[in-house]
């Protein structure tokens, strides 16, 4: 792979400071180049730079794996596939996002679920059935149960939970990889006694999140695959979320379109929009 060193010039001002991955250390104006520099690296070609004897910042990492499909704001199209040992559905959805306190995704097949849709704004999360014609609030009990009868549970669809918020992280690294241990915080509410996300560093990529209960049993394991290039950025298209404790259970998200729109109207995380037939 070649690497390509940029540099930017960055308008004069008084005071500025900023922070990187590494050690996020406030630094002076002057100092800004190489900081811009290293991390316009970092983005062209993927891996995370450390010098002998600096320590990475796992919040800074983990912030930025959760940002990847995200972006200020995104668009995607998606296609979910559950397999249980006693059937299999396909789904196909829409959904749209704006930095992590917006998400909306609606079901557009099959045609018994068309219509169905997701919307979270901040802290609150709403499911609209049309079949019914109703609204139904999701309560903050309800945000680790299956997505539409999924291995993945609403918080993972919409992102609710912010981890470097709600757990203390320890970072150790391979040659190859970083892998980050989440434990949770005193006053966070979780079923999980541990999270571990294994990054890949060249490219900077997720590999594989494992959940643990608080006995240190693997519940459940997502795997990120099919790199691929979505509106200049290369992330993996696929993502297999597995439940260990129900042999036969895993499902398939693939991202078959995703782009990056910062033109998203606030039009469209409204609770109107949610109901609206189409």
């Amino acid at each position: 792979m070649r690497h390509f060193l940029v540099w930017v010039k960055l308008p004069a001002s008084s005071g500025s400071q900023e922070t990187d991955i590494i050690n996020r250390t406030p630094r002076s104006q002057h100092q800004f180049y190489a900081t811009w520099s290293a991390l316009l690296l970092v983005t062209l070609t993927g891996p995370l730079w450390a010098s002998p004897g600096e320590q990475i910042d796992a919040e800074a990492l983990i912030d930025r794996m959760e940002e990847l499909y995200r972006g200020a704001a995104s668009r995607a199209e998606l296609t979910m596939q559950i397999e249980t040992p006693n059937y299999s559905r396909t789904m196909s959805m829409t959904s749209v996002s704006r930095g992590d306190t917006h998400s909306f995704i609606r079901i557009l097949t099959p045609r018994k679920d068309r219509g169905i849709a997701t919307l979270r704004i901040d802290g609150d999360m709403w499911n609209y059935f049309p079949k019914i014609n109703k609204v139904i609030k999701v309560p903050p009990s309800m945000m680790t149960s299956g997505w539409m009868g999924s291995d993945f549970n609403n918080d993972d669809l919409v992102k609710q939970t912010k981890l470097t918020d709600e757990y203390n992280l320890t970072v150790t690294e391979s040659a190859s990889d970083y892998t980050i241990v989440l434990a949770p915080k005193s006053e966070t509410v979780t079923v999980w006694g541990q999270i571990d996300y294994v990054v890949s560093k060249d490219p900077l990529l997720p590999l594989r999140q494992s959940f643990y209960d608080e006995r240190g049993r693997m519940i459940r394991r997502m795997t990120f695959s099919d790199v691929q290039d979505f509106d200049g950025r290369q992330l993996p298209s696929k993502m297999v979320m597995e439940t260990l404790n129900k042999p036969g259970h895993h499902t398939v998200i693939t991202y078959d379109s995703l782009s990056f729109d910062s033109t998203i109207n606030d039009d469209v995380f409204t609770l109107r929009q949610l109901k609206r037939r189409f």
